[in-house]
């Protein structure tokens, strides 16, 4: 086999060199960032400093920027306690805590009536579809959305919005909530009162470090227009795989998506045997949104869009970002057709193999 092929990066991108130096530079800082002495006041300015490059980064004053261990915290510490609704396509952190009743079209759009008491994602981690964020929706799950697409409009319309670092190439296990100007949490996590009394427990430094690393990056290369040529790439792989698989379904293909993110299906061949036998051809790819080591995800988000259930069950996602070769990807493509190829062939054999049976 030769060098593996990484297509997953909506489950957690690669970890940015950026992030990398920030964090091992934030490793040396030994003290407690809440203790007063020359050290905690050393380690309490990495965490400031990584503060500031999130709030200015997403537009948000950096006193209301809380550290988490990631979006799954965030979403607690945002929606614990209310009355909030929400969609079947979010993700089940958000669903945890809402009610799941409005309703979303055939495009995949969230039909929001309500949108101080709505928990709205900006971006379906699975299928890429983007919603349209109301002016003074209740809380915004924004943890797909940042570093590939301008997010800091609709971050701002929001009450809550909610993120995660190794989203956009910082380290696994942090997070953010960030808090609109007049907006308030009831803390969940009592102990010390850190992050102004709104999470308490000692923070993770050196992870807060790279991810104001990452997330300065990641925004760059948004302004710099290099998701666009990432949004290139996916529709030439996309038709790539449409010219040449006639039975092909490309979810979410005529609604406006994540530059990286392509959801397809081909009725029938389960997604969990794609991901196998892909991943044995040297290729990393996903069978929806993967939450945890194990287990696969995501499929209530298909079925919200009306998919049936031969088609959600076969439906894998690739995703990837600006360090993407075109060789990578449409290496990926050869190698899923040419799967696609033996599937086909093996139902045509079973489909005579039963005519036979059946006429005998």
């Amino acid at each position: 086999m030769g060098e593996r092929v990484y297509l997953d990066w909506n489950a957690s991108a690669p970890l940015r060199l950026e992030a990398r130096q920030a964090m091992i530079s934030a490793i040396d800082a030994t003290g407690n960032p809440s203790s007063v002495h020359l050290e905690g006041r050393a380690a309490k300015a990495v965490l400031e400093k990584a503060r500031c490059a999130i709030g200015e980064s997403l537009g948000f004053d950096p006193e209301r920027v809380v550290f988490t261990s990631g979006a799954t915290e965030a979403a607690a510490l945002a929606l614990a306690g209310r009355s909030m609704k929400s969609s079947g396509i979010e993700h089940e952190a958000v669903l945890a805590w809402t009610e799941q009743v409005l309703e979303v079209d055939e495009f995949g759009m969230v039909q929001v009536e309500e949108p101080e008491s709505s928990a709205l994602q900006s971006a379906n981690g699975e299928t890429g579809i983007l919603q349209n964020v109301p002016e003074g929706i209740g809380v915004v799950d924004a943890t797909q959305a940042v570093g590939k697409i301008p997010v800091n409009s609709e971050l701002n319309r929001a009450a809550l919005a909610i993120t995660s670092a190794h989203k956009f190439g910082g380290p696994k296990g942090v997070g953010a909530l960030l808090l609109s100007e007049g907006q308030e949490i009831v803390s969940r996590q009592r102990g010390g009162g850190q992050e102004l009394g709104r999470r308490s427990g000692t923070e993770n430094v050196a992870a807060a470090a790279g991810f104001g690393a990452a997330v300065c990056a990641a925004v760059r290369e948004v302004d710099e227009g290099d998701w666009e040529l990432v949004r290139e790439l996916r529709d030439a792989f996309e038709s790539r795989l449409m010219n040449s698989v006639r039975d092909i379904v490309v979810i979410g293909r005529g609604s406006n998506r994540l530059p990286n993110t392509s959801c397809f299906a081909v009725p029938g061949w389960r997604s969990d045997l794609q991901v196998i036998q892909l991943d044995l051809d040297g290729y990393a790819i996903s069978a929806g949104s993967a939450c945890s080591s194990g287990k696969v995800r995501g499929r209530n988000a298909l079925k919200s869009l009306g998919l049936s259930e031969e088609l959600s069950n076969s439906a894998v996602r690739v995703s990837f970002g600006p360090s993407t070769s075109q060789s990578d990807l449409f290496g990926f493509a050869d190698a899923w057709i040419r799967r696609c190829s033996e599937h086909i062939e093996r139902q045509k054999r079973k489909s005579k193999s039963a005519m036979r049976a059946r006429a005998a």
